[in-house]
């Protein structure tokens, strides 16, 4: 004997992928275009949810045009959300630049990016490139399902 069970509800996903030129300009651009989807997307401006993904993402974008810069190479920017997951990706061209944290020395003026995107994001990584040289640097936030403007949390 079958029963049919009910069809699962569809969960929606939203999407925004682009390239970028790998230089400051091109981070400021990223970063600016990430707050602006989000607030379209029903995250205000002012929102935490808004605020922590732009500075997430303008951590992930500086990197990549510091440290995974390639002369000639794009880096791109990937921002999802869907199942109550806000995530940015952020892939550039080089495969041996893996991502570390440095040593954090008080008068440092660097260094400091990824323990901030560590302590902002719920769960972050990085994933190699499939299709072509370099790696995915990622990073999740986590926010209430089915409530507007709810605060982001970690679960």
């Amino acid at each position: 004997m079958t029963t049919d069970a009910p069809p699962e509800e569809a969960v929606p996903t939203t999407d925004f992928t682009m390239r970028f030129t790998s230089t400051p300009r091109g981070a400021r651009l990223a970063r600016r275009l990430v707050s602006h989807r989000l607030s379209e997307w029903g995250h205000p401006y002012d929102s935490a949810a808004n605020e922590t993904v732009t500075l997430i993402a303008a951590e992930l974008t500086a990197n990549a045009v510091r440290h995974g810069h390639v002369p000639g190479r794009d880096f791109h920017l990937r921002l999802t959300v869907a199942a109550g997951i806000l995530r940015v990706e952020v892939t550039d061209t080089r495969t041996e630049q893996l991502p570390e944290f440095g040593e954090q020395l008080p008068e440092s003026e660097c260094g400091r990016g990824l323990l901030l995107v560590s302590l902002l994001a719920c769960r972050w990584g990085v994933s190699p490139r499939t299709d072509a040289p370099g790696k995915t640097v990622w990073a999740e936030l986590a926010r209430h399902v089915r409530t507007q403007g709810a605060e982001p949390t970690c679960g």
